[in-house]
């Protein structure tokens, strides 16, 4: 990726210092640096204009996937707004379901959560202005060796960089010519948050799923009670004690197995902790996920959407290690991050269902 990433770099050079204007994003006035980190609102207004701009400027897309051959209620759920977040699960923006599930946009190691400031100094290190925000897909166009972004001459990582990745313009000779600090820019790929709620009834018997052959990731695997994400929205984004990531699981407890909403009511749902993990489910299309846990036991009515989940059922933990020994035979299949979950935490957490208290943790992100 590096490599590929320097060569691109090489090949825009030659471009000249015409192709800057380009960056200079109309409609967007500068800002003082030191006044956008006082305000995370500021700055969060600021990237979203800059991005719409330079987006309506450049005409920059994502590359078109055919969805012809999959299910078209599915297809229609790809255009869901997806809660964009980075390794720490802080909010940088916002995609749609189908960019943020295609492996092309997650193992990349380019993240279009990483909002790229271009900015200008007038001395090397110090006054920082910025000029305007370039979103990933300039990044992306760099190592796909697509020269139609402004010339990058050179590359070096300042002293003090902002905490995002930045591309910066330095002032030579009353001329900018191009810097962009690589700090990071490996390191992400394209994330957003989800949730898994695992629904116990009053036997203490676990609600299992088995995904629909219509899903578009992992059809027709055995997972959790629900897998899901919250959307875009004021009542989803809220984020004291995952409200509201446990609202969205309210959503899609009713949207997929038909559970009426006043039966699974979010503050009965235990927030533990969160996980992040990647997986691909074929050629097109994986996860990238922090992934909230939520546990919740309660006696419920079930009326599942069979283009949701193709069969459902309650199971012991006796019946789950053996649904885990099948599918280490290779004769069922489960989810990548149900898999995970049930082969480190559930056993212990579901041990203790009445004193959950002592295992929640919503500091730490399980890495897995």
């Amino acid at each position: 990726m590096a490599r590929a990433l320097w060569a691109s770099l090489r090949t825009v050079a030659d471009a000249g210092h015409a192709a800057l204007n380009p960056v200079r994003v109309s409609g967007v006035w500068p800002f003082q640096q030191q006044a956008v980190r006082r305000s995370p609102v500021l700055l969060s207004s600021f990237i979203s204009r800059c991005g719409a701009a330079f987006c309506n400027q450049t005409g920059v897309k994502m590359p078109e996937i055919n969805t012809d051959n999959l299910d078209e209620k599915q297809v229609r759920l790809l255009a869901e707004m997806c809660i964009v977040i980075d390794e720490n699960d802080q909010k940088t923006g916002a995609d749609t379901k189908k960019n943020c599930h295609l492996n092309s946009n997650i193992s990349k190691g380019i993240a279009r959560a990483l909002q790229i400031i271009v900015v200008g100094s007038n001395e090397p290190q110090s006054r920082w202005n910025c000029m305007c925000m370039l979103k990933y897909e300039m990044v992306a166009m760099l190592v796909s060796f697509t020269p139609t972004v402004p010339a990058l001459k050179q590359y070096r990582t300042i002293r003090r960089p902002p905490p995002c990745l930045t591309v910066g313009l330095r002032r030579s000779d009353h001329i900018f010519s191009p810097v962009l600090c690589l700090t990071q820019v490996l390191l992400f790929k394209l994330l957003h948050r989800a949730f898994s709620v695992f629904l116990f009834n009053s036997d203490e018997k676990l609600l299992l799923q088995q995904r629909s052959d219509a899903k578009i990731t992992f059809p027709g695997c055995f997972t959790n009670t629900c897998c899901s994400h919250p959307l875009y929205t004021p009542p989803e984004l809220e984020e004291q004690d995952g409200i509201g990531v446990r609202r969205a699981a309210q959503r899609r407890l009713e949207a997929e197995l038909g559970i009426p909403t006043h039966q699974v009511p979010p503050e009965d749902m235990t927030y533990l902790t969160r996980i992040h993990y990647k997986a691909e489910s074929d050629g097109v299309w994986g996860e990238h996920e922090i992934d909230y846990i939520l546990f919740l036991q309660r006696d419920v009515e079930l009326q599942p959407d069979p283009n949701e989940v193709k069969s459902h059922r309650y199971v012991s933990k006796e019946e789950l290690k053996e649904l885990l020994e099948q599918a280490e035979r290779g004769e069922v299949q489960i989810t990548p991050w149900f898999s995970l979950i049930a082969n480190t935490f559930l056993f212990t957490w579901w041990d203790n269902l009445q004193n959950l208290k002592q295992f929640t943790d919503h500091q730490r992100i399980h890495r897995m």
